[in-house]
């Protein structure tokens, strides 16, 4: 395949800003327009956009992990934070907050509702990643019948 210069570059250059741009959505969703499923769509809307300028291999090298890793352990998240306060005898997705205070960080507010966007937001990114492995691989030899029998 052959690779146009304009697109990969302009893949390598909005890179950083775009993930920029949806932890930034994860963060202040849960108190403003955005959350995890948006901050997972600007994430896997930027796995797309490598994925055009160079393929798969491109895109296996910046997403260190297995796509049903990063899937999974979403779904793992969110449902956890679902479920747990069941476990401790309090309905089901209930609130909590903590708010540690770090020395270089400063005051910050860590709540359900950020744990569980964290979680949607690997599961959007997860799944638009599986989807990429899944479909976006050549076929192997013997799919094309370049193998003989």
């Amino acid at each position: 395949m052959k690779r146009s210069v304009i697109v990969d570059v302009t893949a390598r250059l909005i890179l950083p800003s775009a993930l920029v741009f949806a932890l930034h959505l994860l963060l202040v969703g849960h108190d403003r327009p955005g959350g995890g499923f948006v901050g997972g769509l600007v994430a896997g809307a930027t796995i797309a956009a490598i994925f055009v300028a160079g393929g798969i291999d491109d895109v296996r090298s910046v997403v260190p992990f297995a796509p049903w890793t990063v899937l999974g352990s979403g779904l793992v998240l969110s449902a956890g934070v679902a479920v747990a306060p069941i476990l401790l005898g309090d309905p089901m997705l209930q609130k909590w907050k903590i708010e540690p205070s770090l020395p270089v960080l400063g005051d910050f507010k860590v709540s359900s509702a950020l744990v569980f966007d964290v979680g949607v937001a690997l599961v959007v990114v997860g799944l638009v990643f599986m989807v990429f492995e899944a479909f976006g691989d050549e076929e192997p030899p013997e799919y094309r019948g370049e193998v003989g029998s």
